[in-house]
């Protein structure tokens, strides 16, 4: 898809406002290649979540995570109408983020010696010994020692973890966007359940959907990034926007 210059009305902003939370991402993707490319602000906040959080298993840190989803979403509104509809539109998004976090491991592996991968790959799930039960007991410092947990997993663990039980694609979905066999996914998913059971026992179910969150000022920010270099203005109702 090409990018454009066409703004839409403000009228026209109001009513895309009014129907976000009622449209499905393929009724905005249908809008967007209409030729309301704002729109596009729609499904970047919508999906914002779930890309953070497959960029953040395969990579592991921060430190590239809003990169690669910038990237992701450039190539979805450049490729978007090869959007078939075969899958739901927020599933076509993660095969695209995937692709891009993957090239980015590989760029990232060329510059790393083989001591440092190698260090990676002996990496073990430990916790903090400064963590105490009563800090344990608050659903703050719960999430954050799950969110390092599940970092320590290994990466083919973890995406699988996060994509099944956080995202709760189903198995067939989950199998599909990483290109493995269903079993393969399924063998994954029990093994990593199995390791963060060893540490995290109940607690896993009662907080995993609160995991790796992704505040609104980053998603401003790559929203705003994507915006600027698709050549467009973003919507001014952040407000409702952010409900996304």
């Amino acid at each position: 898809m090409k990018r454009s210059d066409h703004r839409t009305a403000p009228s026209e902003m109001r009513t895309a406002s009014s129907l976000i939370t009622t449209m499905a991402d393929e009724d905005v993707v249908r809008r967007v290649l209409d030729g309301e490319v704002l729109l596009f602000e729609v499904v970047m906040r919508r999906n914002k979540q779930r890309l953070y959080r497959v960029t953040h298993a395969i990579l592991g840190n921060d430190a590239e995570v809003e990169d690669v989803v910038q990237e992701a979403y450039l190539k979805a509104y450049e490729h978007l109408r090869q959007f078939a509809g075969k899958s739901a539109f927020s599933t076509w998004l993660i095969s695209i983020t995937i692709n891009e976090a993957r090239r980015r491991v590989l760029r990232r592996a060329r510059f790393k010696s083989l001591s440092e991968n190698n260090e990676v790959e002996r990496r073990g799930i430990r916790l903090d010994s400064s963590l105490n039960t009563e800090r344990e007991a608050s659903i703050g410092e719960l999430r954050k020692i799950l969110e390092r947990v599940v970092d320590q997993l290994p990466q083919h663990l973890r995406t699988v973890f996060i994509l099944r039980d956080v995202e709760q694609l189903s198995m067939a979905e989950t199998a599909a966007v990483l290109n493995i066999r269903e079993q393969t996914a399924k063998t994954r998913l029990h093994r990593a359940r199995r390791r963060l059971r060893v540490l995290l026992s109940t607690h896993v179910g009662e907080t995993v959907v609160h995991l790796f969150e992704f505040g609104h000022w980053r998603c401003d920010r790559i929203v705003a990034a994507v915006m600027k270099r698709l050549g467009l203005r973003p919507f001014t109702k952040k407000v409702t926007l952010r409900n996304l």
